[in-house]
């Protein structure tokens, strides 16, 4: 860190979490301002110092993520890995596979992002099921999910990284699943039971497709690497061009905001 840095009153933290966000936090007596580029804010959540607001990059990854997300799911349904696979080994492997048209969708998290997915699923003749965490016209509570689970034939995680989120996606939420069912987590790897997942790939039952891992970065030889069904991003869903034209729009709107004395947008008040 620079020097000067308890004078600091907006922080924008990069991409990738600083290794000390507790002992960072700590030195900026001057903060004020905490404007993540990240709609997850786990990290800086439980170290705000008083007196400081923490605001995230709600819609900044809305649209990669949601297009990641719709591509994974096509991806793993029409067996895209195994034909990459074929391709290489110069084998052609004619058979059918599954398909998106007629399916249902559970959209686990139907915040920004869910909706954004949404919108881009409209052409794909599927139902969509979306589930948030509270109720409203349209959207079913998370309490709901164990009866919603076994109609859908891909389940999209899109929740946030809470205390209430952390490892709900067990093995009972997977064996609540339908057989060859997708689970596609574009959310965070804590919120899925990685042994559960593993031992539910390993049989064959379910398919997957990851952008993030518990643990993450995903060490060489660890288990999911070799896991059958399973199409695995390095956390790229919202690394997109897109994204940094928004994020670059969002922290200067905030800045203005923040120099005017006005209100700011996105300004996390609760764990999320």
């Amino acid at each position: 860190m620079p020097e000067g840095i308890e004078e600091v009153e907006v922080w924008i933290p990069p991409l990738v979490t600083v290794p000390d966000v507790p002992g960072t936090l700590a030195r900026m007596s001057s903060l004020r301002l905490v404007q993540t580029v990240t709609a997850g804010v786990e990290p800086y959540r439980p170290h705000l110092p008083d007196g400081a607001v923490l605001c995230n990059a709600r819609g900044v990854h809305d649209a990669g993520t949601a297009e990641w997300a719709v591509g994974a799911m096509i991806a793993v349904l029409r067996e895209f890995p195994g034909f990459v696979d074929a391709q290489r080994r110069g084998e052609w492997t004619y058979h059918h596979t599954d398909v998106l048209a007629d399916s249902t969708v559970l959209i686990v998290g139907h915040g920004s992002i869910g909706a954004a997915l949404e919108r881009r699923l409209e052409g794909f003749e599927v139902e969509v099921v979306r589930v948030a965490r509270s109720a409203r016209d349209g959207v079913h509570a998370m309490g709901e999910l164990p009866a919603l689970l076994p109609e859908a034939d891909v389940v999209v995680l899109l929740v946030p990284a809470t205390a209430d989120t952390a490892g709900m996606v067990d093995a009972a939420f997977l064996a609540r699943m339908k057989d060859g069912a997708v689970l596609v987590n574009a959310a965070r790897g804590g919120i899925v039971d990685t042994d559960a997942l593993i031992a539910e790939l390993k049989n064959g039952r379910l398919r997957a497709a990851l952008d993030v891992t518990a643990p993450e970065p995903l060490p060489e030889g660890h288990p999911l690497w070799s896991a059958p069904g399973l199409l695995i991003t390095p956390h790229v869903a919202g690394s997109t061009p897109a994204s940094g034209r928004r994020m670059l729009r969002l922290i200067r709107a905030q800045l203005l905001r923040y120099l005017a004395g006005e209100p700011l947008v996105n300004v996390i008040t609760d764990s999320y």
